[in-house]
Order: C-alpha cells, then structure tokens, then sequence
C-alpha cells in the first residue's frame, strides 16, 4: 500500500508536465521587408516541425530570400543550403509526410522537393519551402478532371456531328479565350460522362471544396508535396509578396529576405492574439 501511494503522485506529476507542455506551441514569425507573417507548424508533420524549428532557432534562415514568386500561386524561399553555399548534391531531405486531410489551401506552408523523376519518394526540401496563395476556384471546375475532360471533349468534336461544336472550339482556341473554352467543356461534361460511360470527376472532399471554392489554394499539389504548417496572420503580407515583378525563373527583381525567429507560447494565447483553433 505503502509503495501503491508513493507512485501515484510521480504518475500524477508525469501526467501534469505531458499535460503542460501539449499546451505550448511554437509561434513562427517570418519577417520581411513587406511585413510580418505569422505562422503555426503541425504536430502531424514532426519531422518537418522540428527541422523548420531548429533551422530558425539556429537563424539559420536569416538572409535567404523568398527567391521564386508566382502571382496567383506561391512564394517560395529558405534556400539555407545554397546560401551556406553547400554543393547541391549534399543538400539534406526530409522524408515526405504527406498526412491526409492537409491541403494546399491559401495559406498552407508546404515542403519544396525535386521532381518525381529524380525522388519517387516525394521526399522534401531540407530547407527550402512555400507559401500558397493560389486562386479561387468554382465548384465544377474545382471537381472535374479538366486534362481528362479537355482529351474527351477533343475526341467528341471529331464526330461529323459535332461540326459547330469542334467550330466554336477552335474558334475560342484561335483567340485565345481559354477560360471560355473551359466553360464550353464543362457544359458539356454530363453529355461527355453519358455518351462516353466515365466518370470526369476529381475526388474531394467537402472541407477542400469549400476552402478551394472560397478562400483559394492549389488544389493541384495535393498529396505530391508535404503541408506542414499554415499562416495565422499577415496575408497582406503574402500578398504584397507574390504581386512583386519577377524576372527570370520567377526571381524577384529586388531581394526580398527573411529573418526567422521562433516563440514557444501557450496555445491559448496563440488562439486568443491571432485567433487560430487548435483541434
């Protein structure tokens, strides 16, 4: 009995320090010329979490710059290896964690990483990573598998019925109204899944079709590259970021660097200054 009450309090003290510190968090501040930006990294993606954190705590990512910047689309920057000037064949990876449920919504922080040619793993960046801003999508477009649609309707409009149809196509093609071509197709969709017997849809679910249909993102990078973090605070910032002039390979035609710096807080302090829900 003696020894039963002398271990519940250390259990019980166990329990309160696990506790305590699951209500911590670290608070991410990217600091740039444009601004701040504020951001939280998930528990789900450890591997990714405890590199970004300790390249930061390091400083690590200090002076690199938000070097690739397509409007409508991402920033992307923390080259630290290339700035370290290490050969690019000794840059550290990361191993993919590709966690369903994250996606690439406006705002989501995401590993960068070689093709699948050369990484059939889809392992990560060891340093380098982006910022979705992307676009807002409507619902059909959002849905539909527009490279199998755009193959299918091509194939239609070959049918000697389908003259004025094939006519209108080529006609839009030829004045390069590309989002009118795209509405034709997807009038025609139902026809197309009918006619064919396929199905033209993408699978989603509702919380991607809400965000994609609403706030934006770029739906097409899902589960390819590791989401593993999200901007609370300074989209502005992102914003002013990606509509920048560029020149080649989308490089900012003035530099534009970061200064990394981490905050461990308790969460209920993170959700009451910048309004993020814990789940």
């Amino acid at each position: 009995m003696k020894l039963l009450k002398s271990i519940i309090p250390a259990i019980y003290l166990i329990l309160t320090l696990v506790s305590c510190a699951s209500e911590k968090d670290y608070l991410i501040k990217i600091h740039t010329k444009h601004g701040d930006m504020y951001a939280v990294l998930f528990d789900e993606t450890p591997l990714h979490k405890k590199n970004f954190i300790e390249l930061a705590q390091a400083g690590r990512f200090d002076s690199t710059e938000f070097h690739r910047v397509i409007q409508n689309f991402m920033i992307q920057g923390g080259d630290v290896f290339g700035k370290e000037g290490l050969p690019q064949d000794q840059w550290p990876t990361v191993a993919a964690e590709i966690v369903p449920g994250f996606f690439h919504s406006k705002g989501m922080i995401a590993a960068a990483r070689q093709g699948n040619n050369i990484n059939p793993a889809r392992r990560s960046s060891g340093s380098q990573f982006y910022i979705v801003q992307g676009k807002v999508y409507e619902r059909e477009e959002l849905i539909t598998d527009m490279k199998l649609l755009s193959e299918t309707f091509f194939n239609y409009i070959q049918l000697s019925s389908n003259v004025e149809l094939k006519n209108e196509y080529s006609r839009l093609y030829e004045e390069e109204e590309f989002d009118s071509l795209n509405h034709l197709m997807l009038k025609e969709k139902t026809n197309l899944e009918q006619f064919y017997s396929i199905s033209l849809e993408k699978p989603f679910t509702k919380e991607q079709i809400d965000a994609y249909t609403t706030i934006g993102g770029t739906p097409h990078l899902d589960t390819e590259y590791t989401v593993f973090g999200k901007v609370i605070a300074g989209f502005d910032v992102m914003e002013r970021i990606a509509s920048v002039k560029t020149g080649q390979r989308d490089k900012p035609l003035e530099s534009i660097f970061m200064i990394v710096s981490v905050e461990e807080l308790r969460k209920s302090k993170i959700t009451k200054e910048f309004g993020h829900e814990y789940k």
